[in-house]
């Protein structure tokens, strides 16, 4: 293909994603509910499912379609192509262990934070939202784990993906300006670790580490939430921090072990 092209997008295909991502955002839907939803006519919504259940990507319940379990298969295949769930499960268990709270697993794609693992300590609160987190794609700016991956990916990259995906506030400690956020991410990097010191829900912390290769490289990371309650100053800013870099650079190592042939 030449220099300075684009590859040509197909409209159909465009419409198929479309369609699963309108499924799993109404939670199952009919050929009616679809096609008002994406503006386009039934007999075109049909003709993409009737397409989509030829290949077993969604089931049909009386007139309701819904996404299959074959999406369940495929994201486990793609998870344990993961260098990071594979080196980071156990120390994500051990951390949530060690703590008591919920500890989770992160890596960047396309500008959003994928959470691919959480570990659940004997003390952890807030479940559903914890499982939800697995689900869909989280801003970075307010995530202890997104931030950690920001502070360490060049500033054109994090300049793309705030112009991407904006600053939308969550709470009033949300940063929402790219002065503040790059502000921030020198601080991360100062001091090795991320904080969310309730940005993203009031009464809920968080500290993140990244997790990086030899070369320096983020891979993603690896964090700490707790109620303020339970993460109080002298935790938020030393004893926690402390064990979630200690556990990031335990499947640093993993990793870079697990390559030596």
């Amino acid at each position: 293909m030449p220099d300075g092209t684009s590859p040509r997008r197909l409209k159909t295909v465009d419409t198929t994603v479309e369609i699963m991502r309108s499924l799993e955002e109404l939670d199952g839907a009919g050929v009616t509910e679809l096609a008002d939803h994406l503006d386009i006519s039934k007999a075109a919504v049909y003709n993409h499912l009737a397409t989509l259940r030829e290949n077993r990507l969604v089931v049909q319940e009386g007139t309701t379609y819904k996404l299959s379990l074959r999406f369940l298969a495929l994201g486990e295949y793609v998870k344990h192509q993961s260098d990071l769930y594979n080196a980071g499960k156990e120390e994500t268990d051990k951390l949530a262990d060690e703590t008591g709270e919920f500890a989770h697993l992160m890596a960047e794609e396309y500008g959003r934070g994928i959470h691919i693992y959480k570990g659940e300590g004997e003390k952890a609160v807030g479940k559903d939202y914890h499982t939800l987190n697995l689900e869909k794609p989280d801003y970075m700016h307010y995530t202890s784990t997104g931030k950690a991956v920001l502070a360490y990916l060049p500033e054109s990259r994090v300049s793309e993906i705030v112009a991407e995906h904006g600053l939308p506030a969550r709470t009033e400690n949300t940063i929402t300006t790219e002065e503040r956020l790059f502000e921030e991410l020198a601080e991360i990097r100062d001091r090795g670790y991320a904080t969310n010191d309730e940005e993203e829900i009031k009464g809920l912390r968080a500290v993140g580490a990244p997790v990086r290769d030899n070369e320096g490289d983020v891979l993603g990371a690896i964090s700490v939430s707790a109620p303020v309650s339970r993460m109080k100053d002298e935790a938020f800013r030393q004893a926690i921090p402390e064990k979630v870099k200690r556990a990031a650079n335990v499947i640093e190592l993993n990793i870079e072990t697990s390559n030596i042939e």
